[in-house]
């Protein structure tokens, strides 16, 4: 699948397959594929926890209010350890690291769409609890949890907003961008 097809393919999916397991593989190359994202000051400050005990599967599900995580064979939980970008960075650090992990979501999001496989980026959940279920030190920051399974059925893309409406040229609200300036006698 192309990069194309995959961004406007790549939609949350809420209802996944009960019966049929997919491979860790196929979910091993989607973190490879988040690994690649880019980095601020090359520090790596994104982890990966990749979750297959049901039960832990089931507290995830709890911790984050939606039954439908309890579905998957598979949840990834991506973490963030900011403490080097905030002694390279100060205050930005956590910045930093916040969209490391939105950049290898994103990459994440799109390999799996390319294998075939669902998710939806879950952002609502007590961080407490995950922490506690995966025992994650709480000096690290869960960013997101993805459940990955097989779509049930075909879900209905929600509409994007159109570009028009956040697209400026220059300055904030300008939509109208200046024609390129023509050197005299030119006919082009």
């Amino acid at each position: 699948m192309d990069l194309d097809k995959a961004i406007k393919e790549r939609h949350s999916v809420r209802s996944f397959k009960k019966t049929k397991k997919i491979a860790y593989q196929q979910v091993i190359e989607a973190i490879v594929a988040a690994s690649k994202a880019p980095l601020a000051g090359s520090i790596a400050a994104i982890y990966y926890v990749l979750v297959q005990d049901k039960e832990k599967i089931k507290a995830l599900a709890v911790a984050a209010q939606q039954d439908f995580v309890e579905d998957v064979d598979y949840v990834v939980v991506i973490c963030a350890d900011r403490k080097d970008l905030e002694r390279n960075y100060y205050d930005r650090g956590k910045m930093y690291a916040h969209q490391e992990a939105g950049a290898a979501i994103e990459n994440m999001l799109l390999k799996l769409t390319e294998l075939g496989l669902a998710t939806c980026w879950v952002g609502a959940f007590s961080e407490e609890t995950v922490k506690r279920v995966l025992t994650i030190p709480d000096s690290i920051d869960v960013e997101a949890l993805l459940p990955i399974g097989l779509e049930l059925g075909k879900t209905t893309q929600k509409r994007k907003p159109e570009l028009d409406n956040n697209l400026f040229f220059d300055k904030w609200k300008n939509k109208f961008m200046k024609p390129k300036r023509m050197a005299e006698g030119s006919q082009t």
